[in-house]
């Protein structure tokens, strides 16, 4: 299945995730701290990271950060807090998912096999052809194949959930999409009531991408339904 790196410092949660792991057939590695877990995630090639956000050498933030200037392995920040800062701060500082601690085994393994098979879809782009390898809308084009975005001719560095939701939306743009079917393509999962990391993800992209030439927002809210991407 792969090789996950948990990086946590409580001894019973990590053992619980894993066997839960194990018993899926993942190959783990445990660190308890945040600096060697950054050297260890640098040293192997894994497939995913857990991070915890409380670590006792410092934030786990931290550590995300120092992850997402070097790596973009798949990183799900596990949380103790009961609130949405950390779940937001998370993701708009890279993660690509999150989970709130006690962690419920079929939501563990589920939100992992999400994040796993949209990151390794990107090995099926190879089989695109090369007239339907790009997507322009306006100033901003994208390049499936090589994952890159460029918006007025200058490069958008965009995480592997914003690249997939800008995919998705550039892909209909003019075009409503329910937060329904952003939520289940994009982030591999249904939509629950209290879920609003899509919002989240849609927020982030706005900002990278800035508004369109004329100072209107590229991507428009439609109330209590979805999104959707403005064409001039």
């Amino acid at each position: 299945m792969g090789q996950v790196l948990i990086i946590d410092n409580d001894r019973g949660m990590c053992e619980f995730l894993s066997d839960c792991l194990a018993t899926a057939g993942f190959r783990v590695d445990v660190v308890d701290r945040g600096k060697p877990g950054v050297e260890q995630a640098l040293r192997v090639d894994y497939d995913l990271i857990l991070l915890d956000v409380i670590l006792p050498d410092g934030d786990g933030f931290e550590v995300l950060s120092r992850l997402r200037s070097r790596i973009s392995t798949p990183v799900i920040i596990l949380t103790a807090r009961d609130n949405d800062v950390d779940m937001i701060v998370g993701l708009e500082m890279g993660a690509d998912d999150y989970l709130s601690k006690p962690v419920n085994p079929r939501a563990l393994m589920a939100r992992i096999r999400a994040v796993l098979r949209r990151t390794r879809a990107v090995c099926d782009d190879t089989a695109v052809p090369p007239n339907h390898n790009k997507i322009k809308v306006g100033d901003v084009e994208i390049n499936i194949g090589a994952r890159a975005v460029v918006r007025s001719g200058e490069t958008v560095e965009l995480t592997s959930v914003e690249f997939n939701l800008l995919h998705r939306l550039l892909r209909t743009a003019g075009e409503l999409v329910s937060r329904e079917h952003l939520i289940k393509e994009v982030l591999g999962r249904s939509l629950s009531p209290s879920d609003r990391s899509i919002d989240v993800h849609v927020s982030k992209l706005r900002k990278k991408l800035g508004n369109n030439v004329d100072g209107t927002e590229r991507i428009k809210t439609i109330r209590n339904e979805g999104y959707l991407y403005v064409i001039l």
